[in-house]
């Protein structure tokens, strides 16, 4: 027999619990971003099956839980490089990332820059400014919607 949610509407109580675990689910990455997780962990978490986790959340957030721990991942990142005392293999590792390519891509997708140019151009960018000031103003953004450098006429 077919569980009695199944094949109609979510009720307005149901909604409301799955958004407090989808809450439980973004404050677990935003905590424990430099920790090996995965959808399917997350999920488990919460008492949901992964697909349903990666439908929902995406429905609340915009993106997919994996790509919410990578931007997390990704500002860390851009902190830690900022500081300047730990070069870009270091910075991989200590923000949970088991890979320098796929960290690597990514940055550069979210960035739009490598992170060794963005360690170089951030090293004096910063300089002086506040850390909560600098977080604000170097937050990644997706490189769809970064703007596109025009071609300068010669």
């Amino acid at each position: 027999m077919c569980h009695p949610a199944w094949g109609r509407a979510l009720t307005t109580a149901e909604r409301l619990k799955d958004l407090a675990r989808l809450r439980r689910v973004r404050d677990r990455i935003d905590r424990e971003y430099a920790q090996p997780l995965n959808v399917e962990a997350l999920a488990r978490g919460v008492h949901m099956s992964a697909g349903h986790l990666s439908r929902q959340f995406r429905l609340a957030y915009g993106e997919s839980p994996y790509a919410y721990l990578m931007t997390r991942r990704i500002e860390r990142a851009m902190a830690l490089l900022r500081r300047g005392d730990l070069n870009v293999t270091e910075v991989c590792f200590a923000v949970g990332c088991s890979s320098l390519g796929t960290f690597s891509t990514r940055f550069t997708e979210l960035v739009g820059m490598p992170p060794s140019v963005y360690q170089r151009r951030a090293a004096g960018a910063a300089a002086g400014m506040p850390s909560c000031v600098a977080k604000q103003v170097t937050r990644p953004i997706r490189t769809r919607e970064a703007p596109v450098a025009e071609p300068q006429p010669a």
